[in-house]
């Protein structure tokens, strides 16, 4: 949105003195303090503020601070984006020497990090911040698990707040905060941008754990193709030591609740493909513990029961596998209904004529 104010049709640009004041605002300052560094009374501060919001359409103070970072007036940490020589005559208060020739360009910037697997957290150059209310920090997620597209605010809303939105529009207040927090100090761009689709975290700027994990388990599928099952089992284990916990671990709203299913499954489906790796490695013994636990946690879940009698035969425990099977065949006729499918029947076949059931058997779910 330009900084203009609209008279009759005609929009023209903001005076300089409200402009001073729309910047002094974004920047956080009080009605006194902007009162003294532009030497006016504080009741005309006041008054320009007012003839700034209605000549904007925008609904309060809160409002007039996201619209100074999203026109580009003022950049978190860094003042305002204008040079000072482009503005004769205007306060000290509304501009700022430009930073020393080239600095912005060598100077490396901080690395910021964020994860969703498990509660929510992000660091930058290692160290942790301080991210706000739960309803905030759902905003981020749900903007660092579409990293690469522009969210909305109806889009916010609706996956923050579902059929309880708020009485008035936070997310522009909360987009600004954010902002605040997680500033890289580099550069004089925020890692939120926001374009006429809405906002997103900048491509390039935000290392996202969850994106991690994809090109980890894509790394796997590439030393699977090329016969290194060893490197795939090592890149699948790095993926899941990604994971910290219940994925959005007590984060509100429709969205989190949808994403924390959807990544609790997808870790499932890692586990199950490292599992089957090490089996076909032949390190049944190292995987009976971790199939053990998942057989437990995912009771109806029949490639698992099925690797967990792979694993327990080949360690020459026919008996303990078997009962595995009846165990498995109880809780599907009981909770299900259903008796069970051809992988897991195949898998009981094999074990009770003593075949080899390496050859052919997989219990991968791709």
């Amino acid at each position: 949105m330009p900084i203009t104010k609209t008279t009759g049709r005609q929009a023209v640009p903001l005076g300089r003195q409200e402009r001073d004041v729309l910047y002094a605002v974004g920047c956080g300052l009080r009605d006194d303090e902007i009162a003294t560094a532009l030497a006016i009374p504080e009741e005309a501060v006041a008054g320009h503020l007012a003839r700034i919001l209605a000549a904007l359409g925008l609904r309060d103070r809160a409002a007039a601070i996201v619209h100074a970072f999203d026109c580009g007036l003022v950049a978190p940490g860094r003042g305002p984006r204008r040079q000072a020589t482009s503005l004769p005559g205007t306060s000290p208060l509304a501009t700022s020497p430009p930073p020393p020739a080239g600095a912005a360009r060598h100077a490396p910037g901080p690395r910021l990090r964020i994860s969703v697997l498990g509660p929510l957290r992000a660091w930058r150059d290692g160290q942790p911040l301080d991210l706000g209310h739960l309803r905030q920090q759902a905003v981020l997620s749900a903007l660092a698990l579409c990293l690469g597209r522009s969210v909305s605010r109806q889009e916010l809303t609706d996956g923050v707040w579902g059929e309880e939105p708020p009485n008035t529009n936070v997310v522009p207040v909360y987009i600004y905060r954010l902002r605040k927090a997680l500033h890289a100090g580099g550069g004089p761009d925020s890692v939120i941008e926001r374009d006429r689709s809405g906002y997103r975290l900048l491509p390039g700027a935000v290392g996202v754990d969850v994106a991690r994990v994809e090109e980890l388990v894509t790394a796997a599928g590439g030393a699977e193709r090329a016969g290194d099952l060893a490197e795939a089992v090592r890149a699948c284990s790095q993926a899941l030591d990604l994971f910290r916990g219940e994925p959005l671990a007590g984060q509100p709203g429709p969205f989190a609740e949808l994403e924390r299913l959807r990544l609790t499954e997808r870790r499932i489906v890692i586990v199950q493909r490292k599992l089957d790796w090490q089996l076909r490695l032949g390190q049944h013994a190292e995987a009976i513990a971790e199939l053990s636990a998942l057989a437990v946690a995912q009771p109806l879940n029949e490639p698992v029961a099925a690797m967990l009698m792979r694993a327990l035969y080949l360690s020459g425990r026919q008996g303990d596998a078997l009962t595995v099977y009846d165990r498995t065949r109880r809780r599907l006729a009981d909770d299900l209904g259903v008796s069970p499918g051809r992988l897991l029947r195949h898998t009981h076949r094999t074990i009770l004529r003593g075949d080899d059931i390496r050859l052919g058997l997989t219990g991968t779910t791709r």
